[in-house]
């Protein structure tokens, strides 16, 4: 048994997580865990710690055979060790993507509501941005495949980024819709990246379709962007890998993730991968069944209070909380709900489309804590409709 509930005191440590926060206030808005990571990632850490030398580090057989029996054991996916490519990010390699597989003024395809970082990877890199909204029937989110590929048609659109499971919403996208979205792009000739970090935490019994599994047409057009950080709470340690098939798509991501220099690992990264893919598990298993436990939680609190709906969540530890009964003007009601009771939830706005009816809740942490933030909301919701 792996211990989630001790409260793990984070202040003092660099965390962006909680040096955004007063005392007394609760962060549970970036999506960083408040979990320790597996013993066993620890140990390869300090083990390497002790060694004393820290110099320039390459990247090891064992490497891309870790990441080679992952994505085949647990997900299904038919691919080779030297199919992986290191990087430092999912998001460097977004933009590295976006460089590389587009050229200036083209147009880059999102579904939104989506993780805000997308759109800085595209407008940053002087591409622009075509936002393909998801549609919310009042339950769950999904595509309206008529605008999808009314979108696509655009020749300016030569990269579509999915998000697969899709952060903020938990949806898990079924192969069956994966393998639409890869018919509709190579019709209309559009490169898929995809970003699978969030893949290993789907709820128990769940399991993900990576894209380039889904079919031989998504194998085909297909760059996945994956990590060990956000399942195994790394993220600190910059780790990550690119996985593409197409001979041509692995040659220029490779090129060009080395030309950005970000395909070289630091003294701890290449090793912590190997100990979370080779050792860690158990570990998850045990995470996933807690995170989803602090799901049931919420889900059973908001129940009792009028104006806040949790939308199912299949993946992920981010909760996408429904307020439109109360407002939609999410940014506003996050203020009041962090001003009121000091709980920081993130503004749905953030991640566009429809998102101003909503807020996104990060349940990655011990129970007590889980308590404490849902008994905050539920007092900032009774304060709201009190005004």
């Amino acid at each position: 048994m792996y211990d989630f509930d001790t409260a793990v005191e984070r202040r003092g440590t660099g965390s962006v997580k909680w040096n955004a926060v007063k005392e007394g206030e609760l962060p549970m808005w970036v999506a960083d865990m408040d979990f320790m990571t597996a013993p066993e990632i620890v140990e390869t850490i300090v083990k390497r710690a002790e060694h004393g030398v820290f110099g320039y580090s390459d990247v090891p057989d064992e490497w891309g055979a870790a990441y080679r029996d992952w994505w085949r054991g647990r997900h299904g996916l038919e691919c080779e060790a030297d199919d992986f490519i290191f990087c430092t990010g999912v998001i460097p390699a977004l933009s590295t993507a976006v460089r590389k597989l587009t050229t200036p003024a083209e147009k880059v395809l999102i579904e939104t509501p989506v993780y805000d970082t997308f759109r800085n990877s595209i407008y940053n890199n002087g591409r622009y941005i075509v936002e393909s909204p998801l549609v919310y029937d009042g339950h769950e989110y999904h595509r309206d495949w008529e605008l999808f590929e009314q979108n696509l048609s655009d020749p300016q659109v030569t990269m579509m980024i999915l998000c697969n499971p899709h952060n903020p919403i938990g949806k898990i996208w079924s192969r069956d819709e994966l393998a639409r979205v890869g018919e509709l792009c190579r019709k209309h000739h559009v490169t898929v990246v995809s970003d699978e970090i969030h893949c290993d935490l789907t709820d128990p019994g769940r399991d993900y379709v990576p894209f380039a599994s889904a079919s031989e047409v998504c194998r085909g057009i297909a760059v996945m962007c994956v990590a060990p950080t956000k399942t195994f709470n790394l993220a600190g340690i910059q780790t990550a890998a690119v996985a593409a098939f197409d001979p041509l798509l692995h040659q220029r991501m490779w090129r060009g993730l080395n030309t950005d220099e970000v395909a070289e690992p630091n003294a701890f990264a290449a090793g912590a991968a190997v100990a979370a893919f080779t050792k860690g598990g158990e570990w998850l298993r045990e995470l996933r069944e807690y995170i989803y436990e602090n799901k049931r939680y919420v889900r059973n609190a908001l129940e009792t209070v009028d104006g806040v709906k949790l939308l199912p969540s299949e993946a992920t530890y981010l909760l996408w909380l429904d307020v439109s009964a109360l407002t939609d003007d999410s940014t506003s009601f996050a203020a009041f709900v962090r001003e009121k009771t000091g709980l920081f939830v993130t503004a749905g706005a953030q991640y566009h489309g429809d998102g101003n009816r909503f807020l996104r809740m990060n349940i990655a942490c011990p129970k007590s804590r889980v308590a404490d933030g849902t008994e905050r909301l539920c007092r900032a919701v009774k304060m709201w409709r009190e005004r």
